[in-house]
């Protein structure tokens, strides 16, 4: 049993930094530019396949190029859609993201189909590793591996680049680095391409974890969307946290209660909300009250 409980724990770790890939850029979006990106989902489902038409055109070492592909179709979407929404309605954002999502979702079965696509990662991380108790595929550990550094080298980029704390301020304060002389609408448009590339990153990353599918679009937001509430909006540390909780608690209620393991993750929200209705990390942003 404690085998089991380990390797799950394991796994969930995995599946969380996953999540937290996701839920940073999605807070970064949310918390800088006031948009609740209804298409984060459908950029993280664009990454999956981005990933699956390289590598078969060029070999897996294509597949390096997806999140930058990713951030390009992010400030796309930015400059064309997202920019006239600002200082508008939350309604209005809210409405127009979630067609961008619908609308990526029917390009992205367009272009590839409706069908489920396979993806296998390279024969160099196939197979298994076994540490004492702790059973765990060598693709899982690369991709637990591979998460905590782009999370660390976000980290440093955020703290001590003058970029990253440009991006800090103005999440806190827009008009205030306006006022600086700063060219926000650069840095908007920079900013929600930082949050696809992490989508785009996070969708690589899963892609031969799961049935590559346009319904990923739909599937992937959800974690996210609970992991900002969760951790609270806009912190790096409480979107870490929350998305390992929501990764441990999805894992195992899989494997010792599979028939709630849809809900374990709402319940999970429901418990800290209940104490802490900010989330973990949460603290009071003018802006959004």
């Amino acid at each position: 049993m404690a085998d089991i409980v380990l390797s799950q724990i394991a796994n969930g770790l995995v599946l969380g930094f996953l999540f937290v890939l996701l839920a940073i850029g999605l807070s970064i979006i949310c918390g800088l530019l006031g948009i609740v990106n209804f298409a984060h989902g459908a950029l993280f489902a664009l990454g999956a396949y981005f990933a699956v038409a390289l590598s078969m055109r060029f070999g897996w070492w294509a597949v390096v190029l997806v999140p930058v592909l990713v951030a390009a179709v992010g400030v796309l979407i930015e400059v064309i859609f997202i920019r006239r929404l600002y200082g508008k309605e939350t309604l209005q954002g809210l409405i127009v993201t979630f067609a961008l999502s619908l609308l990526l979702t029917e390009l992205i079965r367009l272009i590839w189909g409706a069908g489920g696509l396979a993806f296998s990662p390279p024969e160099a991380l196939s197979g298994v590793f076994v540490y004492g108790p702790l059973l765990l595929t060598k693709y899982r550990l690369f991709v637990l591996v591979t998460t905590i550094v782009i999370l660390v080298a976000l980290w440093w980029f955020m703290k001590f680049t003058p970029y990253g704390r440009i991006l800090r301020a103005g999440s806190r304060d827009s008009e205030m680095v306006g006022l600086l002389g700063i060219n926000l609408p650069r840095v908007l448009t920079g900013a929600f391409g930082l949050g696809a590339l992490l989508a785009g990153a996070a969708g690589l990353l899963a892609a031969p974890l799961l049935t590559v599918t346009p319904s990923m679009a739909t599937t992937a937001v959800m974690p996210a969307f609970v992991i900002v509430t969760i951790g609270g909006l806009g912190s790096f540390a409480g979107a870490v946290v929350a998305g390992l909780l929501v990764g441990v608690v999805t894992a195992l209620a899989v494997q010792f209660f599979p028939e709630g393991s849809s809900v374990a993750m709402y319940v999970l929200m429901a418990l800290v909300l209940l104490v802490r209705p900010r989330g973990l990390f949460g603290e009071r942003w003018e802006r959004f009250e």
